[in-house]
């Protein structure tokens, strides 16, 4: 079943099958499947929950169906989470990319546009958790336990794409200030032709990004082979 670009059956199969020992693997399949979904659509905090709620749902249905010994659902639903922000971290670095060029060309804060995609950072930790929340909250019973543990152990901690989100909109508010100060501002129409195709720049610059993390990933794999027993 396709939901929101994710295959979730494919990552429902992965959780129900995984051992104890294998929640690198279902946290990368988890990272891998979220960008997938995020790319080619506006980076907005609407397609974010969207894709952070089928992956979580899809997670939390694998995990209830796992019957491998000694297995641990809060740590397969730590995998599912740490997954999920490892993808947002790369959003947060593609919106950061996109946010460089604007400064580049002297767009400002003036821009209603790129002022919202700040204050959406600012949310994309909150945006990830209450969709995760929402998406325990229809898991059942069985499952509550385990994700009120794994979430808000995670919250206490705070989320690497949450704290890179929010230093990632200061800095840059800081540098458009800057920019304005010195000068440097785009032409009115030149800048509303920029702000405007900000999301559209952010998901290309995800794609390149996911793109160079599957290639390491693969280029990784032939040296965690152990080696063959003469």
């Amino acid at each position: 079943m396709l939901k929101s670009g994710i295959d979730q059956d494919a990552l429902i199969e992965q959780f129900a099958g995984a051992s104890a020992r294998q929640t690198a693997q279902l946290r990368q399949a988890v990272t891998e499947a979220t960008l997938k979904a995020l790319q080619g659509r506006e980076m907005t905090l609407k397609n974010i929950r969207s894709v952070v709620k089928s992956v979580a749902e899809a997670a939390s249905a694998g995990a209830a169906q796992n019957v491998m010994p000694k297995v641990d659902m809060e740590k397969l639903l730590a995998s599912a989470v740490a997954g999920v922000d490892d993808a947002l971290l790369k959003a947060v670095e593609a919106n950061k990319v996109a946010l460089a060029r604007f400064v580049d060309q002297g767009v400002g804060l003036q821009e209603k546009q790129l002022k919202k995609a700040l204050d959406d950072l600012e949310k994309f930790e909150d945006t990830m958790f209450a969709a995760m929340k929402k998406a325990a909250v229809g898991a059942g019973t069985t499952m509550e336990g385990p994700w009120n543990q794994v979430l808000e152990k995670f919250q206490a901690q705070g989320s690497q794409a949450g704290a890179q989100a929010s230093a990632t909109a200061q800095q840059m508010a800081t540098q458009m200030q800057q920019a304005l100060r010195e000068g440097r501002a785009a032409s009115f129409k030149a800048a509303q032709v920029l702000a405007q195709s900000y999301t559209a720049l952010v998901s290309g610059v995800l794609i390149g990004l996911s793109d160079a993390l599957s290639a390491g990933a693969t280029a990784a794999e032939p040296a965690a082979k152990p080696a063959r027993k003469r």
